[in-house]
């Protein structure tokens, strides 16, 4: 028999609607109010603002270490703004913006940043998952409860986020073909920030995309500009549709740059080039939303001034908060508790020899 070739039904496509310099492509621009807008420019500010700050108390002994997200804001914003209360939001470990966008405090966050259990109990109610940072692990978790409101006949979603490194992983061939299997209604949104901790995205595939890796499971992908937040929030939307349609999952390639660091406890500058993130820094997602909204005659300078003055006393309040509840927080013998539904013998042990030692330091002190 001779060879043939078979043709792959559909084509991947890129979008980009917002250019850096604030420019745009009318035709593709989404109808958004101009308060649904300047609502998403402010929650950017404030997840740059609330990442520059938390940097600061981390350096100062303040907290913990954590996971940056600036120069990724409209990557996660623009998913979870088309989310609705029902839905449900999966992350990995760098959405602290999706996250208050979902009603979670910054007091938890900072609560649980310096490593208090007590912050994942403060962060609220709603159907949103806790971070995961075991890489990839939360796209399958994403697949069953997206799987099981389908079954439900609910006309809800589940949007979850990775990085490109964790499309190395079996969870994510694991998680897209399930869910494209069983037409789960699910949003796999991949902040691709070109670098999986040092491993630059070059060695991570040779495909031309990530988004194409749809294309194997027989789902749609699209390749986004991730520091566009309106084509950002238009991808979101035409996935939202296909979801709550019964059309089943969307892969959204959100290209976008970590501008900080990978975490607190890493050198960038070990594995990339100060001209790299520069080059970055001129298609920083915040800048060119504000210049879009200036031309819009919705921002000028003097209402940026206001934001930041609003944002800063938000800040410091839920510095404040949290470092008030955290006197009160840390008994050592907490450690034992929510691990085994039944402790094993040896850990009750060491539970009972910990219990008698911190009693003696409270009486001899």
């Amino acid at each position: 028999m001779p060879r043939e070739r078979f043709d792959i039904p559909e084509p991947v496509e890129t979008l980009s609607i917002l250019a850096p310099d604030g420019s745009l492509d009318e035709d593709l621009e989404p109808e958004l109010s101009d308060d649904t807008l300047l609502g998403l420019y402010r929650f950017m500010l404030l997840g740059r603002r609330f990442d520059e700050r938390m940097l600061n108390l981390q350096r100062q002994g303040r907290i913990g270490t954590f996971p940056p997200i600036s120069g990724q804001e409209a990557s996660q914003l623009g998913p979870v703004s088309v989310t609705e209360e029902a839905d449900w939001v999966v992350p990995s470990f760098r959405e602290t913006l999706a996250e208050i966008w979902r009603g979670r405090s910054m007091e938890s966050i900072l609560i649980t940043a310096n490593g208090f259990a007590e912050g994942a109990g403060l962060a609220g109610g709603g159907n949103n998952l806790p971070v995961s940072v075991p890489v990839g692990s939360q796209m399958l978790h994403a697949v069953g409860i997206a799987w099981g409101m389908k079954y439900r006949k609910k006309k809800t979603m589940a949007v979850t986020f990775f990085g490109d490194g964790a499309t190395s992983e079996g969870d994510f061939h694991e998680a897209m073909n399930i869910a494209a299997v069983f037409k789960a209604p699910v949003i796999f949104v991949c902040q691709n920030n070109q670098w999986a901790i040092s491993v630059p995205r070059s060695k991570q595939t040779r495909a031309k995309s990530i988004a194409q890796k749809a294309v194997a499971y027989g789902m749609p992908g699209i390749q986004v500009d991730g520091n566009d937040i309106l084509a950002m929030v238009a991808a979101a939307k035409e996935a939202a549709e296909r979801a709550r349609s019964g059309e089943g999952p969307t892969l959204i390639e959100a290209v976008t740059y970590r501008m900080s660091v990978h975490t607190t406890a890493d050198d960038p500058k070990r594995y990339r080039t100060d001209e790299e993130v520069e080059s970055w820094r001129e298609k920083d997602p915040l800048t060119r939303f504000a210049k879009y909204l200036s031309v819009k005659k919705l921002l000028d300078d003097e209402k940026i001034e206001a934001l930041e003055g609003e944002i800063k006393e938000e800040i410091q309040a839920a510095v404040d908060g949290a470092e008030e509840k955290m006197k009160s927080m840390g008994d050592p013998i907490d450690m034992f508790e929510h691990v085994y539904e039944r402790r094993p013998p040896y850990l009750e042990e060491q539970r009972e020899a910990l219990a008698r030692e911190l009693s003696q330091e409270k009486n001899d002190g």
